[in-house]
């Protein structure tokens, strides 16, 4: 009979489980409609909540004419199939690193990886440049993905979906007897016996799949650096082709947010394999909360800016440029340094640049640092990478904007005017459009936050009272004097 770990549950329990399965989805849908390059961002009708009617709001909010079967396309869904094909035959073709992985709770042996996500990405961005210098911003990958976007992000919810089932399902394959023949274990945390729960965490670690010409795929890490990361960058670009092809000119504020976004993605690509010490990957189960955040939410949400500077075309100037570059260059210092420090000081010990950092000898044998960086606060990264991708949101100012007919702004100041004749204005709009290009900021610090909670609880089991001495040194959780 096959036994559950004890039910400590997280994420508000089965029932805030729940609510993110079914209500991320939706508040995505909800962006993609009400912040839009047909009325407004958001549309008049939620600035003037008296006047609401679902007529009027599907007009401003172009609702497919086929109701909600409207949000999908076979024909659509069929070519973001074949982008997943590609990512996968690029994936098994490119030359890769074969790393290990940490050693698997039950097994004593590492899982061997296929990390070559970043030659995967450059490959298509080369692709699409080429493209692009023979077409413009008319080039078909940016107009299919801008004509085509809901119909792509529906296509991206229904196979996270469906991957967040197939695993489940197959979780209960998984030989829990100790030792086993296969290199297969069920997560600590995602085995409750609550299926809402189970679901949403995943039951399975490290859920790999043997595939006809592919071979052995490790799901967890393939959707985790490739489809969505990659995708995040293609989005962003179309966004650009959009706005020049909007306007006839591209935005310093456009360039600099997809500079910088795309910098993130493949800084991260480069450095695949550290993904392999990271919390998703030696604890957390593959389901629906990995499967929707790496194929949409990271995509689809982290566009948003770039979504909105498509229609609004703000100007920084070089002085906001400056600004925006010092905060993320500072935060990329931050995270940088306090990440190497803490390599250096598990690997090279006697290093000069650590030798004389104080640190805490602890029962099970290893050593707790709490000088230099890691003495200012327990997770002085978390700030640096939630610094350093707060330039994502703040090239888009005060946002909002409202977009009128040709002609029709002829008494108001307009702000910018559309090849087409449409002219746009921010009026009432203005700030109301920062629900959703900061949003970003506000969920990456709530992410941030709960993960050193769980990292915090997860350290407490794992060290006991030297935990709580370490606590008592480094008071701080994130951000010193604040947090």
């Amino acid at each position: 009979m096959e036994s559950h770990t004890e039910s400590k549950y997280d994420f508000g329990g089965p029932l805030g489980a729940g609510a993110i399965t079914v209500g991320l989805p939706i508040l995505l849908g909800v962006f993609a409609f009400t912040c839009n390059d047909i009325t407004g961002c958001p549309v008049p009708s939620l600035l003037s909540p008296r006047t609401l009617s679902w007529e009027r709001l599907k007009s401003e909010i172009g609702w497919p004419s086929g109701g909600i079967w409207g949000l999908g396309s076979w024909e659509v869904t069929s070519v973001v199939f074949a982008y997943y094909l590609l990512s996968m035959f690029l994936w098994k073709i490119l030359p890769a690193r074969e790393v290990r992985g940490t050693k698997l709770v039950h097994h004593g042996r590492p899982l061997m990886y296929r990390l070559n996500s970043f030659s995967s990405t450059m490959v298509q961005l080369i692709a699409c440049a080429i493209g692009t210098y023979l077409k413009g911003a008319d080039f078909v990958v940016w107009t299919y993905i801008t004509e085509n976007y809901v119909q792509i992000l529906t296509a991206n919810i229904l196979i996270s979906y469906a991957l967040s089932a197939f695993v489940h399902i197959r979780s209960f394959s998984v030989d829990t007897s100790y030792p086993n023949q296969e290199l297969r274990e069920l997560a600590a945390g995602g085995n409750t016996g609550n299926f809402v729960y189970d679901f949403f965490i995943g039951r399975e670690l490290n859920p790999r799949v043997t595939l006809p010409l592919f071979g052995e795929v490790d799901i967890k890490t393939w959707c985790e650096m490739r489809p969505g990361l990659t995708g995040w960058i293609l989005l962003d670009l179309a966004f650009i082709a959009k706005q020049y092809r909007t306007y006839g000119f591209l935005s310093d504020s456009i360039i600099f947010i997809t500079f910088v976004q795309a910098f993130y993605a493949l800084d991260g690509q480069f450095n695949e394999s550290g993904i392999l010490t990271m919390i998703d990957i030696t604890t957390d189960g593959f389901g629906f909360m990995l499967s929707f955040g790496d194929l949409v939410w990271v995509p689809f949400l982290y566009s948003t800016q770039c979504r909105y500077l498509a229609v609004y075309p703000l100007h920084l100037g070089w002085g906001g440029i400056a600004a925006v570059s010092a905060v993320f260059a500072l935060g990329l210092y931050i995270f940088r340094a306090a990440n190497t420090q803490k390599n250096t000081f598990r690997t090279q010990p006697s290093d000069p640049s650590v030798a004389n950092l104080s640190y805490i000898q602890t029962k099970r044998g290893t050593r707790l640092l709490t000088g230099g960086w890691w003495g200012m606060s327990r997770h002085i990264n978390y700030f640096g990478d939630w610094l350093q991708a707060s330039p994502f949101s703040l090239p888009t100012g005060l946002a909002g904007y409202t977009i009128l007919s040709a002609g029709s702004a002829a008494t108001l100041s307009t702000d910018f005017k559309m090849l087409d004749g449409r002219e746009v204005i921010q009026g009432e709009a203005k700030g109301w459009g920062a629900i959703f290009t900061y949003f970003y900021v506000l969920y990456f610090a709530i992410l941030l936050t709960h993960r050193e909670r769980r990292d915090d609880a997860m350290c407490s089991r794992k060290y006991g009272k030297d935990w709580d001495e370490y606590r008592r040194i480094v008071k701080w959780r994130i951000l010193p004097w604040v947090y």
